[in-house]
């Protein structure tokens, strides 16, 4: 199995930007992270991070074909890009959205994803180890709320 982790804006900037959010550590522990959990997992894994909404439309569409799972935090993107909802509902492949944050207690405008129509599963709340929960989900094949 193969898995892409897809970053949206801002997220290159964790450990940097609003701590008290998003919390103390940094975009790279991420991503050693989420390869460590794979290896765990026995999956490949892909990580892309882009603060342009087209190079995040491109990387969905590369997907096709060659990738089992989807990862993807839009960040400010979710809910601004039908776009990037367009592109995951075009390639049909199994997504997981997640959210470092508990959107669903922050500003009114974060209560509305645009991505969420196309994936099986959203993951808010849980920090980083959101990213691991939802490979987790996409491994097992199951459909998971865990707002």
């Amino acid at each position: 199995m193969k898995i892409l982790v897809i970053n949206g804006p801002n997220l290159n900037m964790l450990g940097i930007r609003e701590p008290k959010i998003y919390g103390a550590e940094r975009y790279d522990t991420l991503c050693t992270k989420i390869s460590a959990h794979a290896k765990e997992l026995g999956v490949e894994v892909e990580i892309y991070q882009s603060n342009h909404e087209g190079d995040l439309v491109d990387q969905i569409q590369s997907a096709y074909g060659r990738i089992d799972g989807i990862v993807i935090n839009p960040a400010a993107y979710t809910h601004t890009s039908v776009a990037i909802l367009d592109a995951l509902k075009a390639v049909a492949i199994p997504t997981v959205e997640v959210h470092i944050s508990d959107v669903s207690a922050r500003e009114d405008f974060r209560q509305i994803s645009y991505v969420r129509a196309a994936c099986i599963a959203t993951i808010s709340g849980h920090g980083t180890d959101g990213y691991l929960e939802a490979m987790d989900i996409l491994v097992k094949g199951g459909d998971k709320n865990a707002n």
